[in-house]
């Protein structure tokens, strides 16, 4: 269970010094430190429960997503995940792992987010098709269809069926939120695609 600050206060009150008894409940492993001022009591804990409570509102996206769904080939060792607002990236490492988040344009932000319930955390996390859009938005602009064609297939080694398996209605009602070039390339290239095959 993750545990705020708040809550350990009101949990420890009957203690007069509770930094002393925090200090002492970490040394027991009954409490494990998340973040600042955060703690959770199971060192079991999926790490992907506890993103959105490190740094949030943040939903998971990014490679970990794109791992998590096969896109990419590569292992991903990191908790990727997308947050708005706070114009740079934050980086955080605890006993789960290392957890990066990196901002998305506001009007993308909401947009191809669910919500799971699991074992009685809740997490947001993006679609492969929003997270496969997060991830082009922070990478280097590129100029054409081409050069679009190469950042996912070649850059990113993403398996051409798989690309061309995904929701391509979504994301072409996700990429204008982006005003990106990345975007923009990758919503023409569906659509040359598409209206040829």
């Amino acid at each position: 269970m993750i545990l705020t600050m708040l809550e350990l206060k009101e949990m420890y009150k009957d203690y007069t010094n509770l930094s002393e008894k925090l200090a002492q409940e970490v040394r027991k492993g009954n409490l494990i430190k998340v973040a600042r001022g955060l703690y959770e009591t199971d060192r079991h804990t999926d790490g992907k429960y506890l993103a959105d409570s490190i740094c949030g509102p943040s939903y998971l996206s990014f490679e970990y997503v794109l791992s998590m769904y096969d896109l990419i080939p590569e292992g991903v060792f990191c908790f990727t995940s997308a947050t708005t607002l706070k114009n740079r990236q934050r980086l955080y490492k605890n006993a789960w792992g290392n957890y990066s988040y990196r901002d998305v344009p506001l009007d993308a932000y909401p947009w191809g987010v669910t919500l799971n319930i699991e074992g009685g955390y809740s997490y947001q996390i993006a679609t492969p098709e929003k997270a496969l859009c997060d991830k082009l938005y922070i990478m280097p602009p590129v100029r054409s269809m081409k050069d679009i064609s190469d950042m996912l297939f070649e850059n990113l080694r993403i398996y051409e069926e798989d690309f061309w398996a995904l929701s391509l209605n979504d994301i072409l009602e996700l990429a204008p939120l982006y005003r990106s070039n990345n975007l923009n390339c990758l919503a023409s290239l569906i659509r040359r695609k598409t209206k040829q095959g």
